[in-house]
C-alpha cells in the first residue's frame, strides 16, 4: 500500500494504477482500470471500512484520503482536537487491501494565497450549512480538489452524511464531474448509535444519552410505517422521544427533500428525516430515509 503526501505523487500513482491490468468483472472507463475514492478525515472505524469494501467490490483500485479539512470547521469547533492516528488508520487500510492512501498536509491542499473555493449556493446554507456557516463550502471545496487530483470513477460516502451527499451531488452536476457518487448504508454500533469518529468524545453516560437520536428516528419511522405522512406530526412524535433526554440539545430535527434539503410539509414519495444534536459538547448527526411504498434503510429494531 502506497502512502502518498503530495499532489504530484498522487497523480502519478493514479496513472500507474490505471495502467495495470483490470480485474475481471469490475467496471472500466475506456479500457483503463477503474479507481474508487473514499474521502475521510481519518480516525477510521467500521463505517469507513464498509465504504472501503464497497469500493473494492465495484472498482479495480481503491484510494483512501485522510485529511482533516480546516475549511469545514468553524472557529469554535473541534479542528484542533479532532482525533488523528494516521499509523493506526494505515494499518486498518492495509489489512483491507487499499492500493494507496493520500495524506496531504494543509499547505499541500491549500497553498499560500489560496482564494478559490466552491460555493454550492442555497443548498449549502441548509441544515449544517445554517448551523455551521461555511461548512458545506469547505466540504465542497476539499472534495472538488480530491476529485481533481485523483479523478476517481466512483467516490463512496456514507448515508449518515446524507446532507453532505446532497450538496456534493449538486456540485458534481453543476461542475460536470464524471465521478459517480455511491452512497452506502449507515453502520451502527451494537446499541444503535450511528458510528462516528466523534463518538470517541463521549463519556459513558453521554454515550447512553446519545442513544436517544436512534430511538427518535425509530419512532418517526414507525409512525411513517403506520401511515402518517404529515411532517409536523412525525416531528412531534420525535420531539416527544427527545424530551426524555433533556440534557441532549437539538440543533435541528427536520423532514426534508433528500435532493434539495428543503423542508417538506407532507411526505410524498420519499423524504429524509435529519437530526443533529449536542450530547455534552459533542455534536452528532443521524438520519433515516422514508420512501413509499416501502421503507428503505430501515433501522433494525433493537432494545
Amino acid at each position: 500500500m502506497q502512502r502518498i503526501k503530495t499532489v504530484d505523487e498522487m497523480r502519478a500513482a493514479v496513472q500507474s494504477l490505471r495502467g495495470q491490468p483490470a480485474a475481471a468483472g469490475n467496471g472500466k472507463i475506456h479500457g483503463a482500470r477503474s479507481i474508487g475514492l473514499v474521502p475521510t478525515m481519518g480516525a477510521l472505524h467500521e463505517g469507513h471500512l464498509s465504504l472501503v469494501r464497497a469500493a473494492k467490490d465495484r472498482c479495480d483500485a481503491v484510494v483512501v484520503s485522510i485529511f482533516v479539512n480546516p475549511t469545514q470547521f468553524g472557529p469554535r469547533e473541534d479542528y484542533d482536537r479532532y482525533p488523528r492516528n494516521v499509523d493506526a488508520d494505515c494499518a486498518l487500510l492495509e489489512r483491507e487491501g487499499v492500493d494507496a492512501v493520500f495524506m496531504p498536509d494543509v499547505m499541500e491542499m491549500y497553498p499560500p494565497g489560496t482564494t478559490t473555493y466552491v460555493d454550492v449556493g442555497p443548498i449549502g446554507e441548509r441544515l449544517d450549512g445554517a448551523s455551521r456557516p461555511g461548512h458545506f463550502r469547505g466540504v465542497a471545496t476539499v472534495v472538488a480538489k480530491l476529485f481533481h487530483i485523483v479523478e476517481p470513477d466512483r467516490a463512496f460516502f456514507g448515508q449518515k452524511d446524507a446532507a453532505q451527499v446532497a450538496v456534493l451531488r449538486r456540485m458534481v452536476r453543476d461542475l460536470h464531474f464524471r465521478t459517480e457518487l455511491v452512497v452506502c448504508p449507515i453502520v451502527r454500533e451494537d446499541d444503535g448509535l450511528a458510528m462516528s469518529s466523534r463518538n470517541g468524545y463521549l463519556l459513558p453516560d453521554e454515550h447512553e444519552q446519545a442513544l436517544v437520536l436512534h430511538k427518535t428516528l425509530r419512532v418517526i419511522q414507525s409512525r411513517f410505517a403506520e401511515g402518517e405522512r404529515s411532517a409536523e406530526r412525525l416531528l412531534s412524535a420525535g420531539l416527544f422521544v427527545m424530551a426524555y433526554e433533556p440534557t441532549v440539545r437539538i440543533d435541528y430535527l427536520k423532514v426534508v427533500n433528500p435532493k434539495t434539503l428543503e423542508d417538506v410539509s407532507e411526505v410524498e414519495g420519499r423524504a429524509l428525516v435529519v437530526l443533529a444534536a449536542f450530547v455534552g459538547g459533542t455534536r452528532l448527526i443521524d438520519n433515516v430515509l422514508l420512501e413509499e411504498p416501502f421503507l428503505v434503510n430501515v433501522i433494525p429494531a433493537q432494545a
